[in-house]
């Protein structure tokens, strides 16, 4: 993944942020959006652009574009660094590739622990009940 061209294919957008906050909020674009064109990228080897499109396809519009918005603080400049803090660590966790599982047996004194422990408990119960007379 290559950081400073992702960074360059990013789109900004300054809005209005909701909320309660006065006269100050209504006059002032301080909510950052992010777009990132997904399928377009440069910046992303097509293996990457796969995961990413599988892994965050919940958060994709139709034309596979992410937006991210971030209205945490009062400054512009403040909430511009943090989305896209945010949105590298979204790509950067999502691009992992997971380690492949190997299958492994029980070990042997496992695996008698294990009966031990199931006589023990049928034995208990066993012994619950009415006394036989024969």
């Amino acid at each position: 993944m290559n950081r400073e061209g992702i960074i360059q294919e990013l789109k900004f957008k300054a809005v209005r942020s909701s909320g309660a906050g006065g006269q100050h909020v209504n006059k002032v674009s301080s909510k950052v959006e992010l777009t990132f064109d997904l399928e377009n990228s440069m910046a992303l080897t097509d293996l990457e652009k796969n995961r990413l499109l599988k892994k965050l396809s919940s958060k994709l519009s139709k034309e596979n574009i992410l937006l991210m918005q971030c209205e945490e603080t009062r400054s512009q400049h403040k909430n511009k660094e943090l989305v896209i803090k945010k949105f590298l660590e979204t790509l950067e966790a999502n691009l992992v590739v997971p380690k492949r599982r190997r299958k492994t047996k029980p070990t042997r004194s496992a695996i008698e622990k294990r009966l031990k422990s199931k006589k023990k408990a049928a034995l208990k119960k066993l012994n619950r009940g009415k006394p036989r007379l024969d």
